[in-house]
This record gives C-alpha cells, sequence and structure tokens, in this order.
C-alpha cells in the first residue's frame, strides 16, 4: 500500500466512526432509561396494589365505609 492510502484511511476511520458511535450511545442510553423507567413504573403499580390490599383490610377502613354506606345508600 501507499502511504498515502494509510494516511488518509488513519484520518478517515476516526471520522467515520465517532458519529456511528454516538449514535449508538444514545440509543442504548434511551434504551436503558426506557427500561428503567419501566421497571419503576412496575415497582409502583406493584407497591399500590399491595398498599391497597392492606388498606381494605384494615378496620378502621372498614368502619368508615360502612359508616358512609349507611349514611349514603345510594
Amino acid at each position: 500500500m501507499q502511504w498515502e492510502l494509510i494516511a488518509a484511511l488513519i484520518i478517515a476511520i476516526p471520522i467515520i466512526l465517532f458519529p456511528a458511535a454516538y449514535v449508538w450511545y444514545i440509543n442504548i442510553r434511551g434504551l436503558t432509561a426506557l427500561v428503567k423507567n419501566a421497571r419503576l413504573k412496575k415497582a409502583a403499580r406493584e407497591e399500590k396494589t399491595n398498599l391497597q390490599k392492606n388498606m381494605y383490610q384494615h378496620p378502621e377502613y372498614e368502619k368508615a365505609l360502612t359508616e358512609v354506606l349507611e349514611k349514603y345508600p345510594w
């Protein structure tokens, strides 16, 4: 190979690879953020259902619900 071609490759390869690597970085970062948000939402949903289950089994809730239903039977 001629030295001009080698020099051109040495200069051209980083110019081509840096933007490609940056685009891949943005894509992978977006995907990880998406997965993280999905996990947080799932955990929040599970926590909410656990809290609701506990709340509905609580005796004070049952008492308050009966009082309200007696007061407003419709």
